[in-house]
């Protein structure tokens, strides 16, 4: 009875940590609901142009989300060391990060139209899809300081800093998704553009939130923060580097698969793309739920590694894995239930209708498995073990995934018709293999790090 009191009482822990996590997310993941939503009702050309942009733009941005998500972990185990003046220093380097980065994938962002040949987009939609990545990559600067110190207050066991933030930012796209997209206030209408430029204005938006909140707080004291440079700064900024860089990859990696895939579907025409983009950003938003779960576990096990404290790590890991298979079974089944009704939210076009409410069955498949993946994933992060892991996401999307995909959605394999439907099953596939290979390293690695603590606690 005490164990199962303890498995329940650190469910609730990780349940209240996660609470204000997938607020945070959701408010930033429905952004991109905002736009799909907003640029379907202008037409599905410029559904389409979003969509391809969003799937270009994405992956790098994912990159950096990566990198600075090494954050979390430092600063949770620092957290729980009782290393607070350290936290500062470790957050500067975050912002100094994730300002360059963010400066140079702005760049690498207006040089990506040879892709649109190489991935035979339709004509039709290539130039709004190229304004709507110029508009949108101006804010990628401040989203990389927003998102190394979102990820440092997430490290603190302060997630609610990031939601009030998020919520902030959403506030402002929608604002200006209206004005800019149907062209109120005086604005031009720019339609799926207008898109771009809304979300650039969120994520200056959320910066200055972060900034402000962090400068407020009192429960966690961060002095010299924004006025004075920690010693050692660049010295030991390749820590942060060396745990993020993998973790930047494995993101890229695996969202960039979602990615090449909506572009090879851009072949179809603009209707199929419209339908792939509603049932792969409905499936975005509930991933907030299984992803902000894994932030927690990362939060809970790095703390609890800095604390040394070996058999609430296994409650945690077995806790966190629970919760995430029963969040996936529920949304798997609400999305089976519910695909029709989900489409036609989206768009009154009765063709891109029936084509997304197929997918999105598709999509329900593979909530399990993604959120499995993604949950070992977190643990491991919270063990600062993120080389391995990155690899065994490329065999997983790219080695299997991807060319499964290929070979039914494109070569007609197994007698099917060339369409989207193909690629869906390769992403199943990929996710499925993913949760496998991650499992087995989650269960190694946690073997090694209980031996390491344990023998930490004798030698005290």
């Amino acid at each position: 009875m005490k164990i199962r009191n303890l498995h329940i009482q650190e469910s609730l822990h990780l349940l209240k940590l996660t609470g204000p996590i997938i607020l945070a997310q959701l408010s930033q993941t429905a952004m991109g609901f905002v736009d799909t939503i907003m640029a379907g009702r202008v037409s599905a050309v410029d559904l389409a142009a979003v969509a391809v942009g969003t799937s270009i733009f994405f992956p790098f941005f994912l990159f950096m989300v990566g990198l600075l998500s090494a954050v979390t972990p430092l600063v949770a185990q620092a957290h729980g060391n009782d290393r607070s003046e350290d936290i500062p220093r470790i957050l500067q380097q975050g912002m100094f990060t994730g300002l360059v980065c963010g400066g140079v994938i702005m760049v690498l962002v207006w040089f990506m139209g040879p892709i649109f040949s190489l991935m035979r987009v339709s004509p039709e939609v290539i130039p709004l899809t190229r304004a709507y990545l110029f508009a949108v990559s101006w804010g990628l600067p401040a989203g990389g300081v927003f998102l190394a110190l979102r990820n440092g207050g997430d490290g603190l066991s302060q997630p609610r800093l990031s939601m009030f933030a998020g919520f902030f930012g959403l506030l402002i796209n929608v604002i200006a998704n209206y004005v800019l997209i149907y062209g109120k206030l005086g604005f031009p209408a720019m339609g799926g553009v207008g898109c771009g430029w809304a979300t650039a204005l969120s994520m200056v938006a959320m910066f200055g939130a972060m900034v402000f909140m962090l400068r407020k707080n009192r429960r966690v004291p961060l002095p010299g923060l924004f006025s004075t440079i920690s010693p050692g700064l660049l010295g030991s900024l390749h820590l942060l580097i060396r745990l993020g860089l993998p973790i930047g990859l494995s993101l890229f990696v695996e969202c960039s698969i979602f990615s090449v895939i909506a572009l090879l579907v851009g072949q179809f025409g603009a209707k199929v793309v419209a339908s792939h983009q509603i049932a792969l950003n409905f499936t975005s938003l509930l991933f907030m739920l299984p992803y902000s779960l894994s932030t927690a576990l990362t939060v809970r096990v790095g703390f609890t590694i800095g604390k040394q404290q070996a058999r609430r790590l296994l409650r945690i890991v077995k806790c966190g894995i629970t919760l995430a298979c029963l969040s996936s079974m529920s949304t798997c089944v609400f999305i089976l239930m519910a695909a029709p009704a989900i489409a036609a939210m989206y768009t009154p076009d009765s063709e891109v209708q029936q084509l997304a409410a197929g997918l999105l069955i598709f999509a329900a498949l593979f909530q399990i498995p993604d959120a499995l993946q993604v949950n070992f994933a977190g643990i491991l992060r919270g063990c600062r073990d993120t080389k391995v892991p990155m690899v065994l996401m490329v065999v997983a999307y790219w080695g299997i995934g991807l060319p499964l995909g290929c070979s039914l959605g494109l070569g007609g394999w197994l007698g099917m018709r060339p369409g989207p439907e193909g690629f869906w099953i390769g992403l199943i596939c990929g996710l499925t293999a993913s949760a496998l290979l991650q499992g087995r390293r989650v269960y190694r690695t946690f073997s090694d790090v209980q031996q390491l603590l344990r023998e930490q606690l004798e030698r005290a």
